[in-house]
This record gives structure tokens, sequence and C-alpha cells, in this order.
């Protein structure tokens, strides 16, 4: 592989990771912005969880002025919920979309934002490692091919060697 080429694969895989690590950062200040918006206009009402799977949870709840809500994308933080449960929620009174289970906060955001990161690095190192090798392998192929072909064949050096005699 040409150096150059290989330099500038390696710059795109470099900027790959950081990407990926700005996205999980991103994730979390996101979590902690949302937070901080329930917080600042905090209400706390009981809701019936509708569908829960391991990354979502549809829940139903009724504000105190007796309006039913059903946040559009579900709950944050929707682990460990299961359908039928009731719960305890807090919510955004001026945003009612905007709703937590209660007690659960942009914390648990940390781990699996960390784990992108690690896992998003380790793939773009696996990679830079994967084709350094590669490249290694096939300029030292190249470099025997050509030493081989520099050097002259053992049959070559034996007729050179021998003196010319004439038949006179």
């Amino acid at each position: 592989m040409n150096p150059t080429i290989l330099r500038r694969t390696q710059y795109v895989l470099v900027l790959l990771g950081m990407v990926v690590t700005t996205m999980a950062l991103v994730l979390v200040a996101g979590c902690h912005r949302n937070d901080a918006q329930i917080d600042e206009n905090m209400a706390t009402v009981m809701a019936d969880v509708v569908s829960a799977d391991r990354l979502h949870a549809a829940v139903n709840f009724q504000t105190p002025d007796g309006d039913f809500h059903s946040p559009r994308l579900g709950l944050l933080y929707p682990t460990e919920l299961t359908q039928g449960q009731r719960i305890s929620v807090e919510y955004d009174v001026t945003n009612p979309d905007l709703a937590r289970p209660a007690g659960r906060s942009w914390t648990l955001a940390i781990v699996p934002a960390l784990s992108i990161i690690v896992v998003g690095w380790l793939i773009v190192g696996a990679v830079m490692v994967l084709l350094a090798e590669i490249n290694r392998r096939r300029n030292a192929r190249r470099a025997r091919a050509e030493s081989d072909h520099d050097e002259p064949d053992q049959d070559e050096m034996t007729e050179r060697s021998e003196p010319e005699t004439s038949n006179a």
C-alpha cells in the first residue's frame, strides 16, 4: 500500500474515533440538559407502563390539571421496567413529553457512553494495526522479490566464472 494512502486511511480512522467519542459525550451532555430541564419545573405523578423493552418504555400518566400524557419518545432511562407496572414518574411541567422514572438521572448514561467510546477506539485501533501489518507484510514480500530478482542465478554465476576455451 502506498505510504500516503496508508497515512490518510489512518487519519480517517482517528477522525472516526474522535467522532464516536464526541457523539458519546454529546449523549451524556444531552441527558444532563434534559435532567436539568426536568429539575427546573419538576412534578411527580404515578404512571402506568404500557409497553417496555430493553431500550424503550411507553407510559401513560395524568397530570394534576386532568390531561393524560404519553411521552412521544417514551421515558428517559427506561431500563428494568415491565409492562403493566405502576411507577412514579418525574416530568417537566412545561413539557410533559420530557419524563423519567423517579430517582433516575443522567449519571446512568455515563457507563453506556464510556462503553461506546472504548469499543469505538478498540475497533479503530484493531483496524489500524491490521492495516499496518498487511502493509508491513506486503513491503517485506516486495523487498524479498526485488532482492531475488537483483541477485544472479547460480547457473549464470558458473557460466561467468568458466574461462572461455578456443578450438584452434
